[in-house]
């Protein structure tokens, strides 16, 4: 029993000296470190994000889709922890999907922002998610919807949201106007992500884009070399 307890402390060192050698990030939360944009036009609207998903400063997966799908034509653009906004946006489009078989009609976008809303405020001491709802319905049209950190909820013509938007205000500011058509929508989403991807080192990929209208949804990927060119080097 003697030389089994001396050997205890020799057996802790081992463990604590294997434990030093794992990497930091491996003991880091699953981040959607992140740009993501949406923006209303005449007749819908258009989002829009990165795909890179980090874990620190490791990456974790390139092509991230983080664009998600609420209902057939409302959407959520996720910011944060991956898990946590994975899990809302499931909650959310669980009891969205029983409140349109309710009414036997198409949900609300407003409906939705609002669900959203609600489990982000309620969690909000647990959560660490970021918000972009938008979509069409046949009340109010093509709508955009942010729910940022903590429950808050706001309607807005264009919104940014994530680590790479603070790369993106001046450049929205000066190039968005509003009447945009939806193709003037779709170059200005890609040109304000490729600008937050080109300075921010948690946002990166390809662009995903995708438009909502009345027609339904339509998605298109912008990969590495066709994203938009701004800087000499």
């Amino acid at each position: 029993m003697a030389a089994a307890a001396s050997m205890m402390p020799i057996f802790g060192q081992q463990i604590s000296a294997r434990s030093d050698l794992v990497p930091d990030w491996t003991r880091e939360e699953v981040s959607t470190g992140t740009t993501i944009m949406a923006v209303e036009y005449d007749g819908g609207v258009v989002i829009g994000a990165d795909s890179r998903t980090t874990t620190g400063a490791y990456i974790a997966n390139r092509v991230t889709d983080k664009l998600t799908r609420i209902h057939d034509k409302i959407y959520c653009c996720r910011s944060g922890s991956a898990a946590d906004t994975q899990a809302i946006a499931e909650v959310v489009s669980y009891q969205l999907g029983f409140h349109s078989i309710e009414l036997e009609e198409p949900p609300l976008v407003e409906t939705a922002a609002n669900l959203f809303r609600a489990s982000c405020y309620r969690y909000r001491e647990e959560l660490m998610a970021g918000i972009l709802v938008a979509g069409w319905d046949r009340r109010k049209g093509g709508q955009v919807y942010c729910v940022p950190i903590g429950g808050m909820l706001v309607r807005q013509p264009v919104a940014v949201g994530g680590s790479g938007s603070t790369y993106v205000y001046g450049f929205m500011d000066s190039n968005y106007k509003a009447g945009l058509n939806k193709d003037q929508c779709l170059e200005l989403t890609a040109s304000a992500l490729s600008l937050a991807m080109e300075r921010d080192g948690s946002s990166g990929g390809v662009i995903r884009l995708a438009s909502i209208s009345e027609e339904g949804v339509e998605r298109r990927v912008l990969l590495g070399n066709q994203l938009p060119k701004f800087s000499t080097h």
